[in-house]
């Protein structure tokens, strides 16, 4: 058992995985700092390494949120799991900010834990039934943000109207990304 998780986190990518899931269990143990810290300490070290599987990339942070945006839609097509993240994605983030901003364990600290614990069931059931792949976080760091922009862009176009239909990818005003060969 030990040698297969030192085998497991021998690579880098999946001991950045880890950090991100480190937070979340320290978040949903009453954490306020150490899970945003392991968080970031994640994201920073996936997005390193997306970084260098992208060599040809040398586009901005404007430029590296649209690929991330592109690379969200792509990976949330199956109709059933795109309701399970418009659902989802809100649940997680309200979870998140009501455990960092309410007394640890008190009534609304628990509202907010099995928000945020409901909210990734939501998400992991729909990557793993119906678009049977894994989340975008897994391989972009930026799925984090991209994933809550695009889906309450998709909202908003749904409730107020706008350019998205159901089916397309939200309009996110970025320039295309610029490589050099």
């Amino acid at each position: 058992m030990i040698s297969k998780l030192t085998n497991l986190l021998a690579e880098k990518k999946n001991r950045d995985l880890a950090l991100l899931a480190g937070g979340a269990v320290t978040l949903m143990a009453g954490g306020k700092v150490t899970p945003v810290a392991l968080f970031l300490a994640g994201m920073k070290g996936l997005e390193d390494e997306w970084r260098k599987a992208h060599p040809d990339f040398r586009g901005g942070l404007k430029e590296r949120f649209a690929v991330s945006i592109e690379h969200y839609d792509a990976t949330h097509q199956h109709p059933t799991n795109r309701v399970l993240h418009t659902v989802g994605i809100p649940m997680i983030v309200g979870g998140f900010v009501g455990m960092l901003g309410a007394p640890r364990f008190s009534p609304p600290w628990w509202i907010a834990n099995g928000s945020w614990t409901a909210g990734w069931a939501l998400n992991f059931i729909g990557h793993g039934l119906y678009e049977k792949g894994e989340p975008a976080f897994a391989t972009d760091p930026l799925g984090p943000i991209a994933g809550p922009v695009w889906d309450f862009v998709r909202l908003r176009d749904k409730f107020f109207g706008g350019a998205a239909e159901p089916d397309e990818a939200p309009a996110v005003e970025a320039a295309a990304p610029t490589t050099h060969a």
